[in-house]
């Protein structure tokens, strides 16, 4: 009986960061040429990408330069969840008998489109009052303030934190770590958000090989991968945006998995600005509402604590190359069940989760969620 059971063969990134110097095929080349040689891969049966602003034909034009022609490549934008939903429709591919092997990308090339933050749609309603993601999330920010007391300093923590595991990451845009008084002084962006309680834009690519079955003891299992799109927004719900649209997903991820949150031994999660990380820990099951803020300030959710959260510094750290953030996130969770993550290892990691959650204002509580249990071999 053919095993289809998908497993991640191999993993590939880039460096982080602004490379206006480097072309997007570049990035996707540095990234492939690791995930092939990772996985001992010559030429995958299909490819998915990622990519949320790449220009037309940047998937074929950066592959067939690696002789990676002939196949099925298929390109899906998903706003900041582009490259996991690749990762999601290439598990479900294989899971299917569909293909053998199937090569995801995520890229992004930031620099070459924007002089700074990314500006708002002006064709969306909110867009058009000016209501870009640092507002959406701020106003996120200020209603959980006001009905559950999280203070400043819990939210500049999830900062100190991130940049603190980022130190690190050689592969991380920004590597220096933050005092809380700096995180509280530094530029405000969009009240309370200060400057470094947000992601930077960012370049950068990464890659993964899910394969049919496990080769090695060095390929990591996908016992599960969700995804779902938000509902209507709702003013009236008790809860903040994103939040419905996370805990959902998590639910189905779980119930494939067949494991809960506190099984879970690491987690990389979509950290865009200070509040989506305890928004997103609560979404989890790993806090009730209005808790999420002492995970953090216990230590629960730094190296070292019993559910590290984004030992890769996230995005906060490692930079937002949207359509690659899912794949970098991917990279991470790999090296880490396989004891591969250097300085920043959690101990004995078995089980992991990965969450992206990507889409801003719009009217909908979220573009698309993904969320992923993986388990090492061991």
């Amino acid at each position: 009986m053919i095993d289809v059971n998908p497993h991640i063969w191999g993993v590939g990134t880039s460096m982080f960061g602004k490379q206006p110097d480097t072309s997007a095929s570049e990035l996707v080349w540095t990234a492939v040429t690791e995930a092939l040689e990772d996985a001992d891969v010559a030429t995958p049966d299909a490819v998915f990408v990622g990519t949320c602003f790449g220009e037309p034909g940047i998937a074929q034009r950066a592959l067939h330069r690696m002789g990676i022609v002939g196949v099925p490549i298929t390109v899906l934008e998903n706003a900041c969840a582009s490259s996991t939903h690749a990762f999601h429709e290439a598990v479900v591919a294989v899971e299917n008998g569909r293909y053998q092997s199937v090569l995801v990308v995520g890229v992004e090339h930031l620099t070459s489109r924007f002089a700074g933050a990314i500006p708002v749609d002006p064709r969306d309603h909110e867009g058009r009052a000016g209501l870009g993601l640092p507002a959406l999330y701020a106003m996120s920010a200020s209603r959980y303030q006001g009905q559950y007391g999280l203070t400043t300093e819990a939210m500049a923590a999830v900062s100190v934190k991130n940049h603190a595991h980022g130190v690190f990451n050689a592969r991380a845009q920004h590597r220096s770590e933050v005092t809380m008084e700096q995180v509280l002084d530094s530029r405000m962006i969009s009240d309370p958000l200060t400057l470094l309680q947000c992601c930077a834009i960012a370049d950068g690519a990464g890659a993964a090989i899910i394969g049919a079955g496990r080769r090695s003891s060095r390929d990591v299992g996908v016992r599960s991968s969700a995804m779902l799109t938000g509902q209507l927004w709702n003013h009236r719900t008790e809860d903040v945006w994103g939040y419905g649209l996370i805990a959902s997903t998590a639910a189905q991820a779980y119930e494939k998995a067949g494991c809960r949150i506190e099984d879970i031994d690491v987690i990389e999660l979509h950290d865009a600005f200070t509040i989506g990380e305890i928004v997103t820990t609560e979404a989890l099951g790993m806090a009730k509402l209005g808790d999420g803020g002492e995970l953090v300030l216990s230590g629960h959710t730094r190296l070292g604590g019993a559910q590290p959260v984004n030992p890769s510094g996230g995005l906060l750290s490692r930079g937002h190359p949207l359509g690659a953030t899912g794949t970098a996130q991917l990279a991470e969770l790999v090296w880490q069940l396989r004891g591969e993550a250097g300085a920043r290892q959690v101990p004995n990691a078995c089980l992991a989760l990965l969450e992206t959650m990507g889409g801003g204002a719009g009217g909908v509580d979220g573009n698309a969620c993904v969320v992923a249990v993986l388990e090492s071999s061991e």
